[in-house]
């Protein structure tokens, strides 16, 4: 084929391609009415969805998480702990609770379901947050069918039975992907922000109450679990001493009394004070050396408490997200027309290619 040929066969297609559009700009015209009864249809409709469905109510708990590190925080005491026999020099913050790990602490299933399993008061009334969430999404209803409409989710969460867990599986993943974000709004600062949106306004701010008061007691307590463990068992043993100690006094101011004259030539009639006496010396000793260590302990463990402070919390009335009624009129006409053109164009490529 020639180059003319070609440029031709170019110029053809082009001008088809022109012809083809033409064509269907005109018949969407001739079709102008079809198209602007079902825009408005769309706008109607798009305004009845907005009109019918419910709010998103969001609430908003801001709190920041001193994470000193645990080095620098005992260094004021380390002379101290070492008279008492102690190394607290080592050792760094929290762990497993550093960075972006708490968040994803806060969006854990053991976290959202001990919230869930939470009591909270909703208008005078004690309720469970899980029959609460449950009742406002109509879930029981659903569940009838499978006949499991009455379903309960109190007494030990450990022995629930299998539907019981998987109900409250289904539950955290939908918290996880559309309920509940946590985020840091600043990563050099250790600001902590936790979002919860529901249809439901009081279950909204109480779930969020509710949650961060889980996961924050929870990092106390995991944080904190080693000193604490410590000072109990120096405080059992200090307990322990001091009664011995007490019982050692008693003990040397009764057999002083037994013998009140003892004639000083006769040593054997002060023997069993003295061994009383030598008992009260050891067990004060040991006391000493308790009480110390225990001092020193809880100011580690004061230490080592994490501050919590809470910055925002949620208050009523929460931020309430809803869909605008002329944006939803205007994106129900764009949609409408947009379907429409192509069920016409669509048809009439069928009725060429027929033809």
């Amino acid at each position: 084929m020639s180059q003319n040929e070609n440029i031709n066969a170019d110029e053809i297609s082009l001008k088809d391609i022109l012809i083809k559009i033409g064509s269907t700009a005109r018949y969407l015209k001739r079709r102008w009415l079809i198209i602007f009864t079902i825009g408005i249809l769309g706008g109607l409709l798009g305004f009845v969805y907005a009109a019918i469905k419910k709010p998103i109510y969001v609430a908003n708990c801001t709190f920041v998480l001193d994470e000193e590190s645990k080095g620098a925080g005992m260094s004021q005491y380390a002379g101290l702990a070492s008279l008492a026999g102690l190394d607290i020099s080592g050792g760094g913050s929290g762990g497993m609770f550093q960075g972006d790990n708490i968040i994803e602490l806060y969006k854990s299933r053991l976290m959202i379901t001990k919230a869930l399993l939470n009591k909270a008061n909703f208008n005078g009334k004690d309720e469970l947050l899980i029959d609460r969430y449950i009742e406002f999404n109509k879930l029981r209803e659903q569940w009838k069918e499978n006949n499991i409409g009455n379903i309960s989710f109190s007494g030990n969460p450990e022995k629930f039975n299998r539907i019981q867990d998987s109900i409250i599986n289904e539950l955290v993943e939908t918290f996880d992907n559309k309920i509940l974000d946590v985020s840091k709004p600043d990563k050099k600062l250790s600001i902590i922000n936790v979002q919860v949106s529901s249809k439901d306004e009081l279950f909204s701010k109480e779930f969020t109450n509710v949650l961060v008061q889980t996961v924050n007691n929870f990092y106390v307590q995991t944080r904190t679990q080693k000193s604490y463990q410590n000072v109990q068992t120096l405080q059992r043993q200090a307990d322990s001493v001091r009664s011995v100690l007490n019982a050692s006094i008693s003990g040397v101011a009764y057999a002083t009394d037994a013998s009140p004259n003892a004639n000083p030539l006769l040593t054997a009639l002060r023997v069993p004070s003295q061994k009383k006496q030598i008992d009260v010396q050891a067990s004060s000793e040991i006391y000493g050396e308790l009480v110390k260590n225990l001092e020193v302990s809880k100011m580690m463990l004061r230490q080592e408490t994490p501050l919590i402070q809470v910055i925002d919390e949620p208050i009523l009335p929460l931020h309430k997200e809803k869909l605008g009624k002329l944006k939803s009129i205007v994106v129900g006409g764009i949609l409408g027309v947009f379907i429409t053109i192509m069920v016409l164009v669509i048809k009439k490529l069928f009725k060429t290619i027929l033809a």
